[in-house]
């Protein structure tokens, strides 16, 4: 039927939603958040490519009341209005996108600041008031419309708004043909001289991408035109498949066709909704791996390196840097621009969307919530039975958890986990739902993100990189002890009470140290505006990780988990377990293989520390001093251990050869007692 209608007769009108212009503003947002501003609350400077006739140049104008259009062009007029009054421009603005095919000649002149105007872009030259030229540094009188268009773009203001046709910025390294928009040769300009702290790109190719690169490398903040403006194509995909859904209830006798219009109609703010919801979580993605930088960079040139290996990804085609590059900004404590990490998250979600489509992850009972989920609410109890039967079950299901899994966790997370626990895709992203599951991830994520322009957005990162560690950990976890069996509501509700129960009281065992830099953490989310139970929760987060072993073993021998907790955090201490671990994260990781071997340590270190805790168990029981007893039995060996690891404790340096040995001496103690 009209199921590709996309705003036709019935259907979601992208214009009248202006879906497009505030999937946009969600990253625009984003972008101030980050610098310290609320945009929906201070006054910011605005250049504009458009007109307010234009849908998403003229929805985006009217998202803020306290936008300060300084300037804007089409291929028409200039306007300039050099000191702006938000709330008379605003309103005006707002007549004009109600106005059909309206223009800036049509602009209210009374309205305009003094020195300001609307001029033809045909005339030869443009007279520049004092005011002009003031704000724009320059002392020319007059400027011929192109070049004045070259100063408005190179204008010291907040925000470059993208609402237009045509290509105005490129790279200093590439020529006006290299663009391919000869129409505009004459007024564009490079991203390096950009003088705007950031670029909202609501309209298409606006800039180059070396462009954007060039600008982004300089300071400014940007993400792509294929990330600002995604949300006109999700509105139509959630068009296409909500009327399939709805085509199938009318075949089912489950709704009249004259009530569809009507139903359509009442879902519109929740599916725009749900589309900028889709924007919120990319925008925020991309800005939690930028902060992964230096060291962290290896990952990326990694996953970079195996796709264009795979012939998934042309580097050169992507304006990705070249691994001499990526090893020079991991040496300055660099990291991926944000239009570099853009290409990532896009070809990240191809490549894992592709492969979770061709294995049976579709199929899992647990995740076919994902379904359900996608739809509106109004759809998802009345429609739940229908839903099962969508054509597109199988697509909209491995898109689900692929967003779920790349947006929280990264472009890289995925094939990392394939590498170092040899488990397929499928299983990765059913062992993620499990860590996500059991640790309430959700809960916390909405608790740190209802924090925005209510705290630093550092902090907020900061706290959210915190849950990405932890849920990094807990995946490989589930993979390493559960990838055959990888039944996510049997391990959901094995490990979840255990999980819960061990939250408040993982402390317990901290040493004095522990406690002074978990208070001092405690702090810094305090001062900054966290809740004080959202604070302690974020703390709580760094040390969460053992517990999975403690669970486990608590269900493999059916006892109660705080007895099990008192033998693995008593031989922890006993011989520096915790310690230790804390050195091998400090390690440095200079590629794939320190990687790959610092994780191989972790494991074993980990592995060794169940076997040791499984023998206590076997040998003492579950009284209280059965640690002690343990060691005791063992004074030799154990003190030869203890005194090993104080030794290299004592020259203050662990590299990958002396962790090595210490792993491998404990090894040996757990063969040792275990022949005892």
């Amino acid at each position: 039927a009209d199921a590709f209608a996309s705003g036709g007769s019935v259907g979601y009108d992208h214009k009248g939603m202006g879906i497009t212009a505030k999937g946009a503003w969600e990253g625009v947002k984003r972008h101030f958040r980050e610098l310290g501003m609320d945009i929906q609350k201070q006054p910011f400077t605005v250049i504009g490519i458009g007109d307010m006739s234009g849908d998403v140049f003229g929805n985006g104008m009217l998202l803020s009341k306290h936008i300060r259009l300084q300037a804007a062009f089409n291929h028409q007029h200039i306007c300039l209005d050099p000191d702006p009054d938000a709330r008379s421009s605003l309103a005006e603005r707002r007549r004009l996108f109600r106005k059909p095919r309206s223009g800036w000649d049509d602009y209210r002149r009374d309205l305009i600041s003094a020195g300001g105007g609307v001029f033809s872009r045909q005339e030869k030259t443009i007279p520049i008031s004092p005011q002009v030229r003031k704000w724009l540094g320059t002392e020319e009188s007059q400027l011929a419309p192109h070049e004045l268009i070259r100063r408005l773009l190179l204008a010291p203001v907040d925000l470059l708004w993208n609402g237009g046709i045509g290509t105005y910025v490129k790279a200093s390294s590439e020529s006006n043909a290299d663009v391919g928009d000869p129409s505009n040769n004459a007024l564009r300009v490079n991203g390096g001289e950009l003088k705007c702290r950031v670029v909202g790109e609501g309209g298409n190719l606006g800039f180059t991408q070396k462009g954007r690169i060039e600008f982004a490398l300089a300071g400014g903040r940007i993400n792509t035109d294929f990330i600002d403006n995604s949300a006109g194509v999700a509105t139509s995909d959630h068009e296409v498949n909500i009327k399939i859904l709805l085509a199938q209830a009318i075949r089912a006798g489950k709704l009249a066709e004259k009530d569809r219009p009507r139903l359509l109609a009442s879902m519109t703010d929740e599916v725009g909704a749900l589309v900028m919801r889709s924007n919120y979580l990319q925008t925020q993605a991309i800005s939690m791996m930028e902060t992964l930088k230096g060291p962290r960079l290896g990952a990326k040139q990694h996953f970079i390196s195996v796709l264009e290996s795979e012939g998934v990804l042309n580097r050169q085609l992507e304006f990705l840097p070249e691994d001499e590059e990526l090893t020079e900004r991991r040496i300055r404590g660099e990291g991926l621009t944000r239009p570099e990490l853009s290409v990532l998250l896009s070809y990240s979600k191809i490549v894992l969307y592709q492969q979770l489509l061709e294995s049976d992850l579709p199929e899992d009972p647990y995740l076919s919530r994902e379904l359900i989920r996608y739809f509106p609410v109004a759809l998802q109890g009345r429609f739940a039975d229908v839903m099962q039967e969508h054509r597109l079950k199988r697509e909209i299901i491995a898109t689900q958890v692929t967003n779920s899994t790349i947006n929280r966790m990264g472009v890289s997370f995925a094939l990392r986990m394939q590498e170092d626990t040899g488990a397929d895709p499928a299983a990765v992203a059913k062992a993620f739902t499990v860590a996500r599951e059991i640790f309430e991830a959700r809960e916390f994520w909405a608790e740190v993100e209802a924090l925005d322009n209510k705290v630093r957005a550092e902090l907020q990162t900061g706290a959210l990189l915190s849950m990405w560690l932890l849920l990094r950990q807990a995946t490989r976890w589930v993979l390493s002890r559960h990838d055959r069996k990888l039944d996510i509501n049997y391990l959901v509700e094995r490990l979840a009470p255990g999980v819960s129960v061990m939250r408040n009281s993982v402390q317990t065992g901290a040493t004095e140290a522990e406690l002074t830099r978990i208070g001092v953490e405690e702090k810094s989310y305090l001062d900054g505006g966290f809740p004080p139970e959202l604070a302690r929760k974020t703390v709580a987060l760094h040390g969460l990780f053992p517990v999975l072993d403690v669970v486990e073993t608590s269900a493999q021998r059916k006892m109660d988990v705080q007895d099990v907790a008192r033998v693995y955090f008593g031989i922890g201490e006993t011989l520096r377990f915790k310690w230790l671990r804390e050195q091998l994260e400090d390690l440095a990781v200079k590629g794939q293989w320190h990687a790959l071997a610092r994780s191989n340590l972790r494991d074993e270190l980990f592995s060794i520390q169940n076997v040791l805790v499984e023998q206590i168990l076997r040998q003492e029981g579950k009284r209280p001093d059965a640690v002690a007893r343990w060691a005791a039995s063992r004074e030799a060996e154990v003190g030869k251990v203890v005194s090993m690891l104080s030794d290299i404790e004592s020259q203050g340096l662990l590299d990958y050869a002396t962790a090595t040995v210490a792993v491998r001496a404990l090894a040996t103690l757990v063969k040792t007692a275990g022949q005892g």
